[in-house]
C-alpha cells in the first residue's frame, strides 16, 4: 500500500507550512495581523500532524529519499523586505498551502478506499481548515497587492 508514502509527504508538508508560517510571522512582524495570524495557522498545523499521528502509526510513514523531488516543498529560510518582500513570502506560503491541500484531498481517496471513517474524520477537519488558510492568504495578498505594486518607492 502506498498510502504510507502521502502520509509521509502530507507529515512533512504540515510541518514545513508549520515553520513557514512562524518565518512570516516574524519577519513581518511590523503587520499585526500577518504577525499574529501567522503564529495561529502555524499552531494549526502542528495540531494537524498532532491529528494525523494516529492514523501514521496504524499505516506507516514513508520519508524515504525514493519521493519524487518534484512532489517535495521547501519551506522559507528567510523573509523579504517591504511591502513587495510580504506580497512574495505570502505567495510562497500559498504555494506550500496549495501542497498540503491537494495532498489532504488525495489521502481523502484513499480513506473513501479503504472507508476508514477515522481517517476521514481527520481529513475532513484538517482539509476544511488548510482551505480557510488558503483563502485568508489570497485575501491578504490581494489586499497587499496594490501596495506592492502600484505605490513607488
Amino acid at each position: 500500500m502506498n498510502l504510507k508514502i502521502y502520509l509521509g509527504m502530507l507529515n512533512k508538508a504540515e510541518q514545513t507550512l508549520s515553520e513557514s508560517f512562524r518565518q512570516v510571522a516574524e519577519g513581518h512582524a511590523a503587520e499585526p495581523d500577518v504577525h499574529f495570524l501567522c503564529h495561529t495557522l502555524a499552531t494549526q498545523c502542528e495540531e494537524h500532524c498532532r491529528l494525523l499521528l494516529p492514523v501514521v502509526q496504524r499505516y506507516g510513514e514513508d520519508r524515504s529519499d525514493n519521493e519524487p523531488e518534484r512532489l517535495h516543498a521547501e519551506g522559507l529560510s528567510a523573509t523579504r523586505e517591504g511591502p513587495v518582500g510580504l506580497l512574495r513570502d505570502l505567495q510562497d506560503l500559498y504555494l506550500l498551502a496549495s501542497l498540503v491541500d491537494v495532498t489532504w484531498a488525495m489521502v481523502k481517496q484513499a480513506g473513501s478506499a479503504l472507508r476508514d471513517r477515522e481517517l476521514l474524520d481527520v481529513v475532513s477537519r484538517c482539509d476544511s481548515e488548510t482551505a480557510v488558510q488558503l483563502r485568508w492568504l489570497q485575501t491578504r495578498m490581494k489586499q497587499a497587492a496594490p501596495q506592492a505594486l502600484v505605490v513607488a518607492r
